[in-house]
């Protein structure tokens, strides 16, 4: 049974995904993470030796720390970050135990470089309507929290790309685009390792509302309709990706957590 202080693989995987999701912080030594360089979602690397110089970063929230094993280095900093007023837990087991219990963690050779404050940027075309919201609620919930997206003219992305250090995604002639009968969402699930059941059910969701497949499932046509909807409410398309964020949280937990579930009005029988 884990302390108080200690979270299981899986309780953490419930939390995955969500707004609500805890900082992760990955503080295994260099050594270990180059052995397996790849994240479990949404997790940033941070050297336990510096812990001081970052802590006061997460402030009023709550973080789960996380090493190889779960053992002294995790324990160690989420201390240290409890010292400072940080809500802080370790994963009991650590990246070993997350790992070998098969559950997602992203590839972090495929993601862009930090800039000085350590997130990650994406680039692509103004107005967005379904790829271009969906794509990012991905990299929000399960690649980077803090990730920066700029929306900019289509005949910009790929020079705003190489000057100001982003991934391009959603255009053509670039990695994080269309392949096939796939959408740029697809391909990000597939490439960025994050190949979950409910996220391949969202994914084929996406796919019939970004290119005209609405008979793919049935709430592709809806999920359209609603993307549609909020690229007339909104003018500023940041403030259209926090509005859409929502939108596909909830698409996510239906299809984590509903599929199975109806509605009907209830019809109760008179003696």
């Amino acid at each position: 049974m884990p302390s108080t202080t200690e979270i299981t693989v899986p309780q953490l995987a419930r939390l995955v995904g969500l707004p609500s999701a805890p900082r992760l912080i990955d503080v295994r030594t260099d050594e270990d993470a180059a052995a397996d360089p790849r994240l479990l979602p949404g997790a940033r690397r941070r050297a336990f030796a510096e812990t001081a110089s970052w802590a006061a970063e997460h402030a009023g929230k709550a973080v789960v720390v996380i090493c190889q094993k779960g053992l002294k280095l995790s324990q160690g900093v989420a201390a240290l970050l409890r010292h400072e007023g940080i809500d802080a837990q370790t994963l009991e087991g650590g990246f070993e135990a997350w790992r070998k219990a098969g559950e997602m963690l992203v590839r972090a050779d495929r993601l862009p470089a930090r800039d000085a404050k350590g997130r990650t940027r994406w680039v692509t075309r103004a107005r967005p309507k379904v790829d271009r919201i969906a794509c990012p609620w991905l990299i929000r919930r399960f690649v980077d929290p803090d990730a920066v997206f700029l929306f900019v003219a289509p005949s910009e992305v790929t020079a705003v790309a190489e000057r100001f250090g982003a991934a391009p995604f959603d255009i053509e002639g670039v990695h994080w685009s269309h392949r096939g009968a796939g959408c740029t969402f697809d391909t990000m699930v597939e490439g960025l390792g994050l190949g979950s059941e409910p996220l391949q059910q969202l994914a084929r969701i996406v796919r019939g509302a970004d290119t005209a497949a609405l008979d793919l499932t049935p709430q592709s046509a809806g999920l359209l309709a609603a993307s549609l909807g909020l690229s007339r409410m909104f003018r500023d398309d940041l403030a259209q990706l926090e509005a859409g964020l929502a939108l596909y949280d909830a698409y996510y937990r239906w299809c984590r957590d509903a599929t199975a579930e109806t509605h009907n009005w209830p019809s109760a029988k008179t003696p």
